[in-house]
């Protein structure tokens, strides 16, 4: 099966896959291709705005970039009051 069927097939399950082979990545080491381009980056913010409001909150955006590997555990990111947009979380992922 194809990267675009699967994900066609079910969206959510191919990139939970994805994120869990990059988690695994991360932690052994192992280099993992590159896979954010920009279809996968609307799918995961579409995924945590399911409503379709066009933003996200400032924890789920902090939780999507821990678990993308962007930013440390303890890395200190300030909630400027702001909405997070699809193009602010574009731009930093």
């Amino acid at each position: 099966m194809s990267w675009n069927s699967s994900f066609a097939a079910k969206p959510r399950e191919y990139l939970i896959s994805l994120l869990e082979r990059l988690r695994l990545a991360k932690v052994t080491g192992v280099a993992f291709p590159f896979f954010m381009d920009n279809s996968n980056i609307v799918a995961m913010f579409d995924m945590m705005d399911p409503s379709g409001k066009g933003t996200i909150t400032f924890a789920q955006y902090k939780e999507a970039l821990k678990n993308l590997g962007l930013c440390i555990a303890d890395e200190v990111l300030n909630d400027d009051g702001h909405i997070i947009t699809l193009d602010k979380f574009r731009d930093d992922v």
